[in-house]
């Protein structure tokens, strides 16, 4: 029987504007097994990010529960809550949020230096690895912004996988890249994905790509269509 990684039960999310509360998330449950594939695909403002961000910890439900590992993970403090997130689970965005006064090196390992029994030799190492494997090997010492769309976002891939995650959650991860570029993100992440035997999460616009995953779900007003 596979492991379940995460597991979202009847999960809502509402926000309070002016005098109204509006409901973005309303009701979803999803459950991921391990080495999984899934995508949610959906329009603009449909609640995909918001469902991505309450997933991982970054933003909490209004109401329904969060599993980790079989963890409730919605019920943990902030810090408890980011240490379960650099153990378990790996994040890549549309736009690549690496720190530009750093390598690219140094913007991989950094997740592992976070990590208080994690020597550098060992993160320097798991950065080299993985930046090879993207096919950055050639890059190691520039910064963010000598290297190009592409490669900014191969680099913020690697940073997600250097922690070894079971769970990677991608929201939109090709969406700021040409068709070409973005085909080849997607052919990667499929491939380290199988060689990490790590499940993903991809919210994305494009079908295309999304019939790639395992399983597509499709999301309209906060609800499973």
């Amino acid at each position: 029987m596979s492991k379940l990684v995460l597991e979202a039960k009847d999960i809502y999310k509402s926000f309070n504007e002016g005098k109204n509360n509006v409901d973005v998330i309303k009701g979803l449950s999803l459950a991921i097994e391990q080495g999984e594939f899934v995508s949610i695909v959906g329009s603009s403002g449909s609640g995909k990010s918001t469902l991505l961000h309450i997933l991982g910890g970054l933003d909490l439900p209004t109401q329904g529960s969060i599993l980790l590992n079989g963890r409730r993970f919605d019920q943990l403090g902030e810090a408890e809550r980011g240490f379960l997130r650099n153990q378990h689970l790996g994040f890549v965005y549309q736009f690549h949020h690496l720190l530009p006064e750093f390598t690219a090196l140094e913007n991989v390992a950094m997740p592992l230096m976070l990590r208080k029994d994690m020597i550098f030799k060992e993160a320097k190492q798991r950065a080299e690895y993985l930046l090879e494997r993207v096919g950055l090997s050639h890059r190691l010492t520039h910064q963010p912004g000598e290297l190009s769309g592409g490669e900014r976002q191969r680099v913020a891939l690697a940073r997600a996988l250097v922690t070894r995650p079971q769970l990677m959650l991608a929201d939109e991860p090709t969406g700021n890249l040409d068709r070409n570029t973005a085909v080849g993100i997607f052919e990667l992440l499929a491939d380290l994905r199988k060689e990490l035997n790590m499940a993903m999460l991809i919210v994305t616009h494009d079908e295309q790509l999304a019939k790639q995953a395992d399983r597509v779900l499709h999301m309209q007003d906060g609800l499973w269509v």
